[in-house]
């Protein structure tokens, strides 16, 4: 069964975009993260155009995002404070991001720097994820403790000043970097068409030592907004939504992060890090592959506007 998009002018089957939307909307639940990722290379892969990926990537965000991020609010490991303050340096930075996005689109390299991104970005944090998770499994295999940390000893961050106590983190921490890490979601959020979870849930957990288990609901509170304000403002400015596209991708992903939380709660932390970290890598891979491959259509025909 197919269905056409109007703003991506092209039809597709139904099918696939609803198996699309609940796959990421399971991992979204499972991991903590907006799943943006990996609904905006899924996209592409499907012949979406990426612009068109990229702003209606980040609106499916936003409904798997909401649906963990209740289930969570329930739970109890969801800060609200410590998701307001990431909020702040994420809405500034979407702003950020939407000119920078308008901008590389105006001189034509939109999607090549779109990919390089991703490959970069998701490689990166794949890799170090793995590796720590694989180390953190192996220890638990021989029953050696963790690494104690030395008497009096701080990290950099918990130095800086502007310190503010998070009753439901339990940690008394500088906004300061808080505030840049919200903003550099901001800006990929906005880019990438990411909710940029696969970055924010490990530096929450290993550059601000927030608990692993209130990482995951804050990292979807923030996510929410900070897509929806994408969303919005892309619609508004790139015209580049389409809304029936994101509508399939909304109801499916929604279903699928029901799913994907009760399955995350059943894993070990080190074991939701591993598998988490396998499937960025894949992700950068693939796309890497896509970057350096010849392509079966070496010249492409598309409309221009005149002035």
């Amino acid at each position: 069964m197919t269905i056409y998009l109007p703003i991506a002018e092209l039809s597709v089957n139904i099918f696939i975009i609803l198996g699309m939307g609940a796959a990421v909307g399971f991992l979204s639940g499972m991991f903590g993260v907006g799943g943006g990722f990996l609904i905006t290379p899924l996209l592409i892969f499907y012949n979406i155009p990426p612009v068109v990926a990229v702003a209606t990537g980040a609106n499916q965000v936003v409904a798997s995002s909401i649906s963990g991020a209740i289930t969570h609010f329930r739970r109890g490991t969801l800060d609200i404070k410590l998701g307001t303050v990431l909020l702040v340096g994420g809405l500034s930075g979407a702003t950020v991001g939407i000119w920078i996005f308008s901008l590389l689109r105006a001189i034509g390299q939109l999607d090549l720097i779109i990919s390089l991104m991703y490959v970069i970005f998701l490689g990166t944090v794949g890799g170090l994820m793995l590796l720590e998770s694989i180390k953190a499994m192996r220890r638990a295999a021989r029953n050696e403790p963790p690494v104690p940390r030395k008497p009096g000893h701080q990290h950099w961050v918990h130095k800086l000043p502007l310190k503010v106590r998070f009753k439901k983190s339990k940690i008394f921490l500088s906004v300061i970097p808080i505030v840049a890490l919200g903003f550099a979601i901001g800006i990929l959020t906005s880019i990438m068409g990411v909710g940029g979870g696969f970055i924010m849930v490990p530096a929450m957990i290993y550059l601000l030592r927030i608990p692993t288990n209130v990482v995951v609901g804050t990292s979807l509170y923030q996510i929410i907004f900070v897509t929806a304000y994408t969303t919005i403002v892309q619609a508004a400015t790139n015209f580049s939504v389409d809304i029936v596209l994101a509508f399939i991708l909304m109801v499916a992903g929604v279903v699928g992060a029901q799913y994907g939380v009760r399955v995350g709660q059943k894993l070990r932390g080190e074991q939701l890090r591993a598998l988490l970290g396998l499937l960025v890598l894949a992700v950068g891979l693939r796309l890497a592959i896509a970057l350096v491959v010849t392509p079966a259509d070496v010249y492409s025909v598309v409309m221009g506007t005149g002035n």
